[in-house]
């Protein structure tokens, strides 16, 4: 393995980590619903559902960055 495939690597794998943190932080505040009065804390927080939905749409923006690094529109 050379190095550039090893930073190609790297930075695939970064560029994915930031998609799915950026997909989970704008998904946190949807749908929290009530909050406990005593403690401000939201009753049913759906972490669960927001973490799978933050998996499939960083997939596709993976995807759709990646179909655009693979014929050269974009370069690493």
């Amino acid at each position: 393995m050379t190095i550039n495939e090893i930073v190609h690597s790297t930075v695939l794998i970064g560029a994915y980590a930031i998609f799915w943190f950026l997909c989970f932080f704008c998904l946190l505040p949807i749908g929290l619903g009530n909050f406990d009065p005593e403690t401000g804390v939201p009753c049913a927080p759906r972490l669960k559902w927001k973490v799978l939905c933050s998996t499939i749409i960083a997939t596709l923006l993976f995807t759709a960055f990646y179909g655009m690094i693979r014929p050269g529109w974009l370069d690493l």
